[in-house]
């Protein structure tokens, strides 16, 4: 996968951040002028590029781009693209980034319309943006060691990171004019490490004497790396059948995945620390230590099998209908050798889920001003998982559960052309969910309530018009409304019973999100607007609210979104062009907590861009964008009249959570001049600056300290520079 800033020497573009893809179009234009010079069907691009600031500084930049741990790298791409003019056959050679760790190669060969074969390989890579201190050996395996520093700070550096390789092999034949075969193979490789953990403490109901000790409270968070060495294979065939009237494809997909890892556990070495940074005492008791180093379960080996048809067809010019047909077979079957204390008798969990899916759709234009339209789908998901006594809490013995849903979703339109310009489109939407019947074997911890069944039924209205040869909008209001059946409330011991709302109804009752009722209500509004031949404008703005009502005072109540944007490009001449763009976002979201605690969280983001291009003379090309953005999450909290006053207390003294910015500048600039015919040069520079607040992992410059004096820290003010230079050549 490519994104704007991962890739300098893209053939004849160079890197870009992932923030400045809005500005792609501008430098991509800029490439197709100068293009027109040169126009090489074959080239070599090669150059250098050189970065400031450490390897800190260059978090955020390099993240994903490879561009982090040196400070000069190679840029070199190579594209050949050949054709034998007495077989109609291409062949193609591609390399893109070679001179980094996001390389990529493709080479392939067709004769149109009759065969075509391609061989891809890509390599991704993502660097942790957090600097990690620590004296925890063993990083990348699934045997760690702990051992606690003497002071935060004292260990060595650790920067994870995750590598993909991905190999991809694919081939097409024309079987006869309306028969045709595709297959694809893709092999993924991940190898590397990822922040991971696990923590507990002691005294705990899931863990009473013996297993915590009777008295006392001891507690500790580790930092444990989880180790990423995984396979993921995918095979697809398919047949593709066309005449005039009727398509249909259907064929097989398979998914593969094997995991080297299916566990991973630490080995604590003597004592940890407390809350405030000291040694423990008294010092870590023998049962925290064991339950610490309990091993812990990483995602298992699966696999899933895929048969499918879907096709359309014309049954007459303006009327035509689609289907899908797909039926899935996934299975879990990784073994329990790792652990101990499985069901008797079990040595697997013998996961197997079967999924179908219907789809049928028709789109029809009975007369020039009417379009009508027409969909369904309905989903039917079988889980044979075996149940089983998996789970023990405190003496409580419970099984694991099975999640069969059934869903169907259904959507109908119809627009029509209105007098004096305008067009209506009136639409209307429907899904339910039953998510099947609880396991009576399973326990409910943490929720008062569940639903077996959700409907949800909405309607859709937009009013567009061209009021003018170069002023058009359209407004559209949309509402839904989701309820549901009984409640479930879970018994004391196992399994539910179905209970009215006023006899499931309590003030701190918490219910999930995604079963209580709900209304929804969006309004949009767009508008293109060709204010002169030279500016175009275009503006955009949306409205939102959703409302949330359960037996309970607690729990989600509502949440509110808004967007405001609008676009403009300029043509300040036929060899220069501006382009600027504004944004808005903001949402929050009202939750109470059943001990009291309230909140409205509201995230606002803004952004701003303004980028230009020309050409100065028919050979130099030049360009550059600006882009400011802002992203800031504010915590409004408060408490309600059952609060404890030492929780009252202190929200009076603190003041509550501080707010998380983030804000970024980014200016890029490029030159590109065509030397001869068959040759050019490019030169590209980019300056980013990034500051954040980010205090879930430090605040006002100290880190986040684990219980072993692991610090996690991400640098909060960021500055680098990249100046790239590329030669670019035509090959004969």
């Amino acid at each position: 996968m490519r994104t704007a800033n991962t890739h300098p020497g893209f053939s004849l573009k160079i890197v870009a951040l992932a923030l400045l893809a809005a500005f792609g179009c501008a430098a991509h234009a800029a490439d197709d002028e100068i293009a027109a010079l040169i126009r090489p069907d074959s080239s070599v691009s090669v150059g250098a590029a050189g970065l400031t600031g450490t390897n800190g500084e260059r978090s955020w930049f390099g993240q994903y781009s490879g561009l982090r741990r040196d400070d000069t790298y190679l840029l070199l791409d190579i594209d050949v693209i050949k054709r034998d003019a007495a077989t109609g056959t291409w062949t193609t050679f591609q390399g893109r980034d070679l001179g980094l760790d996001t390389r990529e190669l493709r080479f392939g060969q067709q004769k149109q319309g009759d065969w075509k074969y391609t061989f891809d390989y890509n390599e991704m890579v993502r660097h942790d943006p957090r600097t990690i201190n620590t004296a925890v050996t063993g990083t990348g395996s699934n045997a760690l060691s702990v051992t606690r520093l003497a002071t935060p700070g004292s260990g060595d550096d650790l920067n994870l990171d995750l590598k993909r390789k991905i190999f991809t092999v694919g081939v097409e034949k024309w079987l006869s004019n309306s028969l045709q075969f595709e297959a694809s193979f893709r092999n993924e490789d991940k190898n590397g490490a990822r922040l991971f953990g696990n923590g507990f403490q002691c005294t705990s109901g899931a863990a009473p004497s013996p297993t915590c000790p009777a008295s006392g409270t001891q507690w500790a968070l580790l930092m444990l790396p989880e180790p990423i060495n995984s396979t993921t294979q995918q095979f697809e065939a398919r047949l593709n059948f066309s005449t005039e009237k009727l398509f249909l494809s259907g064929g097989y997909y398979g998914s593969f995945y094997n995991n080297q890892f299916t566990s991973m556990g630490a080995t604590v070495n003597g004592n940890l620390g407390n809350p405030v940074g000291n040694p423990m005492s008294p010092a870590l008791t023998p049962q925290l230590r064991s339950i610490l180093q309990l091993p812990m379960a990483l995602p298992p080996d699966n696999q899933a099998h895929q048969i499918f048809l879907s096709g359309n067809y014309a049954f007459t010019p303006t009327t035509k209908a689609n289907f899908k047909y797909a039926f899935t077979h996934a299975t879990q079957t990784d073994s329990f050798a790792a652990f101990t204390g499985a069901p008797a008798g079990r040595s697997n969990l013998g996961g197997e889920v079967d999924t179908a899916l219907y789809q049928a759709g028709i789109t029809s234009r009975p007369i020039p001003k009417l379009s009508l339209l027409a969909n369904v789908r309905y989903e039917d998901r079988n889980d044979k998982t075996p149940i089983e006594y998996y789970n023990l809490e405190g003496t409580k013995a419970f099984t694991n559960g099975n999640y069969s849903p059934k869903r169907l979703v259904g959507k109908a339109e119809a627009s029509y052309q209105l007098p004096a310009g305008f067009r209506g489109t009136v639409g209307a939407d429907y899904e339910s969910v039953d998510r099947g019947m609880f396991v009576p074997t399973n326990s409910v911890a943490g929720l008062s309530g569940l639903r077996q069944k959700t409907e949800e039924a909405g309607y859709r209205l937009e009013l567009r018009r061209a009021m003018t040869e170069t002023l058009s909008g359209a407004v559209a209001y949309q509402n839904s409304d989701r309820s549901g059946g009984t409640w479930l409330k879970p018994n004391t011991g196992l399994g539910v019973t179905p209970t009215a709302d006023g006899a499931i109804y309590s003030r701190t009752a918490i219910f999930p999100m995604s079963m209580v009722d709900r209304n929804r209500e969006k309004i949009r509004a767009s508008a293109d607007w060709s204010a002169t031949e030279r500016l175009t404008l275009q503006f955009m703005a949306e409205w939102g609210e959703d409302k949330f009502s359960a037996p309970t005072t607690k729990g989600l109540s509502a949440s509110y979104m808004g967007f405001y944007g609008i676009d403009a490009v300029y043509a300040l001449s036929d060899d220069w062009r501006l382009t600027g763009f504004w944004s808005r976002g903001d949402q929050t979201t009202h939750i109470d907590h059943s001990t009291g605690y309230m909140a409205a969280l509201r995230n606002r983001t803004e952004t701003f861009g303004l980028g230009i291009n020309g050409k100065p003379t028919g050979r130099l090309t030049v360009g550059g964008d600006l882009l400011l953005s802002a992203d800031k999450d504010k915590y409004q909290q408060d408490l309600d009249a059952s609060a404890s006053a030492a929780s009252k207390t202190l929200l009076a003294t603190s003041g509550g959570l501080p707010d998380v910015t983030f804000r970024q500048f980014t200016a890029r600039m490029f030159g590109k001049y065509a030397i001869e015919k068959n040759s050019a040069v490019r030169v590209d520079f980019i300056h980013q600056r990034t500051k954040l607040n980010e205090w879930t992992w430090g605040y006002n410059g100290t880190p986040f300290v684990y219980s072993d004096n692991t610090t996690v820290y991400l640098n909060p003010k960021q500055s680098v520079s990249y100046l790239g230079a590329t030669y670019i050549v035509a090959l004969p």
